[in-house]
């Protein structure tokens, strides 16, 4: 199945403009569990209904309205909403380049495919091959899902890839709370430096997959086949230790084991003749 458009315009870049479509570039993956009516286990529909005539009503029925105060609102129609919708409604502008790894990536917020119009191919890969030589990013501005965006555009495996990215009033700061300040001795800096050096790998996504769903699937196939349903048992707590103890001990368990080395053979003298 083809996938669907997000957003359809242009990336302005200085005179030069080409049109794109962005497209998602993921989507979590969860098992989605319908309501039920517990007596007859047939499906449970959502009903919109109206508190001030107590009746159910149409879909068709509801409007989108802004609370100024409370119980008065302003109604707004989706014809309206287009109307006063900015330029980078249609049109990125590239405001500025920053370093790849400039931005912080707590404010990643929604990733996109930038894929180019077919007819147009020439300024998309102009474009890229300059990022991707200059190792810097686009930062752009984009409307869309009644919302204008700040954005980043990357060069990302031979193509373009746009994260929307949260405002900084949109970050929680008073939830990151007081720095953590504690002395530690150069030892169990050394002990941390060395668990991290073992634990050190390349990042190959395809190795993680998500236990807790496969847990649920394994869950419903059991269930819908009359088995006994498997318990996953959780690990005990460890016994509380300081932090230096707990430093060797991980780094026993990820030490990587020596094979005892063979014993060399000997030559065995020949006999004369």
């Amino acid at each position: 199945m083809a996938a669907a458009t997000v957003w359809k315009g242009f990336i302005s870049f200085g005179m030069v403009s080409f049109p794109v479509r962005l497209f998602s570039a993921a989507r979590a993956e969860t098992l989605h569990f319908h309501m039920l009516h517990k007596e007859d286990l047939s499906r449970v529909k959502e009903v919109w209904y109206c508190a001030e005539e107590d009746r159910p009503i149409d879909r068709a029925e509801i409007v989108k309205g802004y609370e100024i105060k409370k119980g008065e609102y302003v109604v707004v129609t989706d014809e309206e909403l287009k109307k006063i919708a900015p330029p980078t409604a249609t049109t990125m502008d590239i405001l500025q380049f920053v370093d790849s790894d400039a931005v912080d990536p707590i404010y990643f917020e929604t990733s996109y495919y930038v894929a180019p119009e077919d007819k147009t191919a020439k300024a998309y890969v102009l474009f890229l091959a300059a990022l991707t030589d200059t190792k810097q990013s686009a930062i752009a501005k984009l409307a869309m899902h009644n919302r204008e965006h700040i954005v980043l555009i990357r060069p990302s495996g031979g193509g373009l890839v746009l994260h929307t990215l949260f405002y900084p009033d949109e970050l929680h700061n008073a939830h990151k709370g007081a720095p953590a300040t504690a002395k530690y001795s150069a030892k169990e800096f050394e002990m941390a430096r060395s668990l991290i050096g073992h634990l050190a790998a390349p990042f190959k996504p395809k190795e993680f997959t998500d236990t807790y769903r496969e847990n649920v699937e394994r869950l419903i196939q059991q269930k819908r086949k009359g088995q006994k349903i498997t318990i996953v048992r959780q690990p005990r707590k460890a016994p509380a230790m300081d932090l230096m103890q707990a430093l060797k001990k991980s780094l026993s368990a990820h030490r990587p084991t020596s094979k005892p080395a063979r014993a060399k053979k000997t030559a065995r003298p020949r006999k004369a003749a």
